[in-house]
């Protein structure tokens, strides 16, 4: 049952509201195990439809879905150096496979007997496991393209957690491509970054800047990070999709080579490309207020909720007359619907539950509605209401629907657009990051100006931009730490 206990405002403490919503909104809780969660049915039930949209756009790309082990032998770790190195310190270790009684009685203990002759990673990702797994499938370039994804939970042993934006397990998906050129390899690279823009723009309404990660900032073993930047309502950066072009690093660790056309072995080009459950994190603090959860519709399990208010069930009978009928037609019309006819709680807990839960449109009939044939319609993105004759209502929440989508997206998108500026004196970016919001800076390239201004202002290279951001031109300058030279400005934000 949901909680209508006012939510902290995001102005107040903006942490602590999103932590309240999580849990209020039935997204998701803590569970016994130190920093994992139950992802509630609710909150499971946007991630399916994440999970099928996006599943439907790799698909349109040539790619088939696998499934790989979730234990790694800890001796594939080591063989890519970066790769080990970026994830050894977020490593889970299974290195007993028996518990036994303990002989002193005090419960359950491991099996000394039972330890394992190599010890196993719990997978925190998966080249390792896949290219091992490649070397058997590839031999020839008629073998190649590979293009696999695999939808299936990972753990990073966190230290600090928040729910769906950093936990010690969440769940994901990994592709993972294996190309016979290096032209091939990048584009596809490209390519899959463009399907996570697309979908972040066009299904969860969420603006993005496409971009490319520095050095410091790329994906442990890649030669190339890509990566897909948003930012949130407090102004802080959070990546929501990254793909990566490993060049032939994973290849010549497993030794997977193929007979190429001109009768030569070579080693094989590789990409892998991911989106988690913090996606679900990025959705919320996109788009939701003080009053609960706003989903685009594109995103909600249920688009639209239908509310009767009856008091005998008789008025009930006569009220479903009239809204089974319209339910029937939005369905047609391929719109999720829900027809609230429970007793249990009154209309106003019913438009209040449903407004926590971000559900876009709710409609409403009462005795009065039905003798004068109206209907009352409430939009969520808005909080705004109006009573309508029922005739042409399924064709006006159609609109509807299209028009809060479009909303959802030009309200953040406008909010981006406003917290977006220029800074050019370090003294000045000191201050400014403060703010939030993302600045647009010059940086002289090196990894060493990076990181100091990551110690001493905790903002990191959000991306290079592969394209000039809306209002803003590309052009030289100098670094403001260094006073080197600058090709181009970078994105500087302090991120999630």
């Amino acid at each position: 049952m949901a909680n209508f206990q006012k939510l902290t405002s995001r102005q107040e403490d903006y942490s602590k509201w999103y932590n309240e919503l999580v849990v209020k909104a039935d997204l998701a809780e803590q569970s016994a195990v130190r920093g994992c969660m139950v992802i509630k049915p609710y909150g499971y039930a946007i991630w399916e439809t994440i999970q099928r949209e996006l599943d439907s756009r790799f698909k349109q790309q040539g790619v088939q879905n696998a499934y790989f082990p979730l234990l790694i032998p800890k001796s594939f770790l080591s063989r890519e150096a970066e790769h080990v190195e970026g994830f050894a310190k977020e490593c889970a270790v299974v290195t007993h496979h028996r518990l036994m009684n303990d002989p002193n009685g005090k419960g359950v203990v491991v099996d000394p007997n039972a330890r394992l002759e190599e010890e196993l990673i719990v997978r925190p990702t998966s080249e390792t496991i896949i290219w091992s797994t490649y070397k058997n499938w590839i031999s020839s370039y008629r073998d190649l393209p590979i293009l696999c994804n695999q939808w299936c939970n990972v753990m990073r042993w966190e230290m600090r957690t928040r729910l769906f934006l950093r936990t010690a397990e969440f769940l994901w998906q990994e592709g993972h491509t294996a190309h016979a050129t290096r032209e091939e390899a990048e584009d596809y690279a490209r390519r899959m970054l463009d399907v996570y823009a697309d979908f972040a723009e066009k299904i969860m309404a969420i603006p993005v800047i496409k971009g490319v990660k520095s050095a410091n900032e790329r994906f442990a073993g890649a030669l190339n990070t890509y990566c897909i930047e948003a930012m949130m309502q407090d102004g802080k950066a959070l990546q929501a999709g990254t793909s990566h072009f490993l060049g032939q690093n994973f290849a010549k660790s497993f030794d997977v080579q193929f007979l190429s056309k001109e009768n030569k072995y070579e080693y094989v080009w590789a990409t892998s490309w991911g989106v988690s459950t913090r996606l679900m994190g990025a959705l919320i603090m996109t788009h939701s207020d003080d009053n609960g959860l706003v989903l685009p519709p594109a995103l909600a399990p249920t688009q639209v909720v239908i509310v009767p208010i009856f008091k005998k069930q008789e008025d009930l009978a006569a009220l479903m007359e009239k809204l089974n009928p319209l339910a029937d037609e939005l369905r047609r019309r391929n719109i999720r619907v829900k027809v609230d006819t429970s007793d249990q709680s009154s209309p106003g807990f019913k438009f209040a539950n449903y407004e926590l839960k971000g559900v876009p449109v709710r409609l409403a009939m009462g005795a009065r509605d039905l003798e004068n044939n109206t209907i009352e319609v409430a939009r969520r993105d808005t909080l705004t209401k109006e009573t309508m004759p029922v005739e042409g209502i399924c064709g006006h929440v159609e609109r509807l629907l299209a028009d809060i989508q479009y909303n959802c997206y030009k309200k953040a998108l406008d909010f981006r657009t406003a917290h977006i500026r220029t800074c050019d004196s370090y003294e000045e970016f000191k201050t400014e990051i403060q703010k939030g919001g993302f600045l647009l800076c010059h940086w002289d390239g090196t990894p060493e100006t990076e990181e100091r201004i990551k110690e001493e202002t905790k903002a990191t290279i959000r991306c290079i931009p592969l394209d000039p951001l809306p209002g803003f031109k590309e052009e030289t300058g100098k670094c403001m730490v260094t006073g080197k030279p600058s090709p181009r400005r970078v994105v500087f934000a302090i991120a999630y």
